[in-house]
């Protein structure tokens, strides 16, 4: 990842709800990457800045996206849940819904990815494909916005207050031990 002059530096694996609000930033900025080329080349031929902006995006999706989602799921979701405390309860009630988002986002990226990939080798897209992607980064874009948002205002905060030091260690290590792998 290129260094931004002015960037907040990321967060370490000791302060893995960081981490977590540290994926959201790339999550956010390749989608976008994803959608403005969708948007803009609306299947037609892609430059080669194009076409290598999809190419890294997609591999983001495919490959650390998924570690992001077993970070929630495995590791902190699990904790919350445990928890019996009533500024946990509140946010517990809306974990369902977002382990139903990454359900719905993994079924859009696996799509995505397709019909990108058949746009890379082929060098355009039907107007039936390339209705079908808009349609999918457009899906993506709004579950991204609303789950994102609802992580960074609401659960991580909630979290980082709730959870000791020594479960936060834990989701840390948990959270390493997925990104060696």
């Amino acid at each position: 990842m290129p260094v931004q002059i002015g960037a907040k530096p990321e967060s370490s694996y000791e302060d893995p709800i960081g981490l977590l609000g540290d994926c959201h930033r790339r999550i956010e900025r390749f989608l976008s990457v994803l959608v403005r080329v969708a948007r803009d080349a609306r299947g037609g031929a892609l430059n080669p800045e194009q076409r290598a902006a999809c190419e890294t995006a997609l591999r983001y999706f495919r490959e650390a996206a998924p570690k992001h989602t077993a970070d929630e799921e495995e590791s902190l979701f699990p904790r919350l849940r445990a928890m019996d405390r009533p500024g946990v309860r509140d946010v517990l009630a809306r974990m369902e819904a977002l382990e139903s988002d990454h359900a719905r986002a993994a079924l859009d990226h696996l799509n995505a990815d397709r019909l990108f990939h058949r746009w890379i080798a082929a060098g355009s897209l039907s107007p039936e494909d390339a209705g079908a992607l808009a349609a999918a980064m457009g899906r993506l874009a709004a579950l991204y916005r609303d789950h994102i948002a609802f992580e960074d205002r609401e659960l991580f905060p909630t979290a980082a207050r709730a959870l000791d030091p020594t479960t936060l260690a834990a989701i840390g290590a948990e959270v390493a031990a997925r990104r060696r792998r």
